[in-house]
């Protein structure tokens, strides 16, 4: 399994977008053949500013004052059949990976108070 990404930071925030990609696919992709059979699941997080930051004499803008605004995507094929139901336990483990990314993305920018 390899893991495709793509990442970008500049003035208007930040996003890491990421699918896993099975080895045997992308190699038949990369050989010359139909990529529409590989499948992608993206997913990703975005981190965004929220309001402006502190002022200080002098019209000086303090950076990355205003807080931060954090948007989560996961896609996650639960079950092959498109009418299934999803289970409790598929649910709970979806929370659980929601709250763990959450958890792990603030611990990576030092996130002191959320």
């Amino acid at each position: 399994m390899l893991i495709l990404q793509e990442s970008c930071t500049d003035a208007t925030g930040s996003y890491v977008i990421y699918a896993p990609v099975d080895i045997v696919a992308m190699n038949v992709v990369l050989s010359g053949g139909d990529p529409d059979y590989v499948a992608l699941l993206p997913s990703g997080f975005a981190i965004l500013p929220d309001g402006p930051g502190l002022h200080h004499g002098g019209g000086i803008v303090e950076v990355g004052s205003g807080g931060s605004l954090l948007t989560v995507a996961f896609q996650i094929l639960v079950d092959s059949v498109p009418t299934a139901k999803l289970s409790l336990g598929s649910v709970a483990t979806v929370n659980s990976l929601i709250k763990c990314t959450v958890e792990r993305i603030k611990g990576s920018v030092a996130c002191e108070n959320a």
